[in-house]
């Protein structure tokens, strides 16, 4: 698709050890929307590096794909991949709720409570 970015991650071989595929669907270059990309890149490269794909796509250039989709506000992140599928809406910058909606573990800020 021309008017969505597709990214991959791989692992240190190169071979791709795909576990999350999310969709993020986004209105254009709006404030939420770049906040929400930006969002959901850091996450995923803190948290799932190697592991997942990330697939954005502007409503306002595929309409068909969100009225299938049935998204009705943006943006939205869908979690595909792993069951169950998760909706998120929002610009993602609630870091402890997306962590939940992707199934991530709750993990410490910082490590002096070992």
């Amino acid at each position: 698709m021309r008017s969505s970015h597709h990214e991959t991650a791989a692992d240190a071989e190169g071979e791709p050890a795909i576990e999350y595929i999310l969709h993020l669907y986004i209105t254009g270059a709006t404030p939420n929307s770049t906040r929400a990309v930006r969002n959901i890149k850091a996450l995923c490269e803190q948290h799932l590096r190697g592991r997942y794909e990330l697939l954005i796509i502007d409503i306002y250039q595929q309409p068909a794909l969100a009225k299938r989709e049935q998204i009705i506000a943006a943006p939205t992140l869908v979690k595909k991949q792993p069951l169950p599928v998760r909706r998120l809406i929002g610009d993602l910058s609630e870091t402890k709720r997306v962590m939940e909606a992707l199934g991530l573990p709750d993990l410490p800020l910082n490590n002096s409570h070992e």
